[in-house]
């Protein structure tokens, strides 16, 4: 009979549920055979069903042998090398989560395309060994470089990798890059953009301005507090999660280590939310932020921007030269909190004295119990439709729509160890992430 090298590879792999599907004995092979020195063993045709089985068994094997290397745990790998020996112990400890240690873009599954931007997308995607649903924006290294935005792009991933923990600002979970490109991997918040709800309903009731205006004050008051001017605040930037609380997202403008006197001067923001200071290339500090928020609470009373223009160089005009219109439609407190924040002089703007502190004080948040609102134990006026962490009838259809190609963003062929001295030190697990490894033993009482 022949002899076939690759099975006699598998007889001998440390795999003995196979050979109760193969009919194995003994043959003669003469002293002058070049396979005298192998096993004698040779292996007859066996019932296609059972080797498939077979296959099936073998390879769901293999995929425990990677874990087991994976996880690097001594329980695991005894556990699994000895079969079905019983346990040293009279009871084995559940092993429960593991902590993930590293991640690249291969560890994911793409479900739908959430946004677009111009130097990339934003996906929701699921942790295959987890199953958790995140968010993970995926941002092209060629158009970052062609657009200068390097510096903007590590600022984001400083302040995300700061981990700050704060329940209106999202968090980051894993960052890697390969050749091409550069990944985020962030909470998951699926109950849509503020700016897609606003557009929907026109404008907001003062009670749910209210709402929103006070954790987005909390948020950039944290940020404050710890020396970063974030200068991008708008709906946009703004998303709800499924309580119906806001979390600010997108760090790419903020600037770290501005102390209470610290000045800057570039331009960056949005227009219809730019302070007078920085239209006129002034020197500014971190009352931008106050003048921001005062621009998105009046978008959310009344629908629009203060001075609002389809022409920026009209609307720039208007921010600098334009006295603020308040319609009557407003409370007092509303109309006071909003013509403070919008105050032309930074140095007389609410909040450039004791930042967030004044903001608490004012008439307009007396409602607010300020640390049950941190501990999202205020019911919300508003909470989005949500069935399950997949679902996206919050997200804008158009960027539902957009076709994913997940070897386009997961390409095997690239490293994602990969270093760049654009990028240097861009990868990041967040400690606390767990993923469960479904090897677990039984525990006997």
């Amino acid at each position: 009979m022949d002899i076939c090298l690759s099975e006699i590879a598998v007889l001998r792999a440390p795999y003995p549920l196979l050979l109760n599907y193969f009919q194995i004995f003994t043959i003669r092979i003469d002293s002058g055979h070049p396979f005298k020195d192998c096993l004698p063993f040779s292996i007859a045709a066996l019932p296609k069903k059972k080797l498939l089985q077979a296959e099936a068994k073998l390879q769901e094997k293999r995929r425990q042998w990677i874990l087991i290397v994976r996880f690097r745990s001594e329980e695991v790998r005894d556990f699994y090398a000895l079969g079905d020996q019983q346990e040293k112990d009279e009871s084995h400890v559940d092993l429960g989560p593991k902590e993930i240690t590293t991640a690249c873009a291969a560890d994911f599954d793409f479900l739908t395309t959430l946004g677009k931007g111009s130097f990339g997308r934003v996906f929701q995607v699921m942790h295959k060994e987890s199953g958790k649903i995140y968010a993970m924006k995926v941002l092209s290294k060629e158009h970052i470089r062609r657009k200068n935005e390097v510096k903007h792009v590590m600022a984001e991933l400083s302040v995300l990798k700061a981990n700050f923990r704060h329940p209106f600002l999202v968090s980051l979970h894993f960052s890697f890059q390969n050749k091409e490109k550069l990944y985020f991997v962030l909470d998951h918040l699926n109950g849509g953009e503020l700016f897609s709800h606003l557009q929907k309903e026109k404008h907001f009731s003062e009670p749910r301005t209210r709402f929103y205006s006070a954790q987005i004050a909390s948020a950039l008051g944290y940020l404050h507090e710890n020396n970063i001017v974030y200068r991008d605040l708008k709906p946009e930037n703004l998303l709800l999660d499924k309580h119906g609380y806001v979390v600010l997202t997108d760090f790419g403008l903020c600037k770290e280590g501005m102390m209470p006197n610290s000045l800057t001067s570039t331009f960056c923001g949005t227009p219809e939310y730019l302070a007078p200071e920085i239209i006129l290339k002034k020197p500014y500090n971190v009352a931008v932020d106050w003048w921001c928020l005062g621009s998105v609470m009046y978008e959310m009373l009344y629908g629009l921007p203060p001075f609002y223009s389809r022409d920026h160089n009209e609307m720039y005009n208007r921010i600098v030269n334009e006295t603020l219109k308040i319609k009557k439609s407003i409370s007092i407190a509303s109309a006071d909190i909003i013509t403070g924040l919008l105050q032309k002089d930074r140095n007389k703007r609410m909040g450039s004295k004791k930042d967030f502190k004044e903001l608490k004080e004012h008439e307009f948040f007396k409602p607010i119990d300020w640390e049950k609102l941190l501990r999202h134990e205020i019911k919300a006026p508003f909470i989005p439709h949500i069935d399950s962490e997949t679902d996206v009838r919050n997200i804008a259809e158009d960027f539902v729509k957009i076709k994913i190609n997940p070897a386009s963003l997961a390409p095997q062929n690239l490293a994602s160890t990969h270093q760049d001295h654009d990028f240097v030190n861009f990868t990041y697990v967040q400690k606390h992430d767990t993923m469960t490894t479904g090897l677990h033993a039984n525990v006997q009482e």
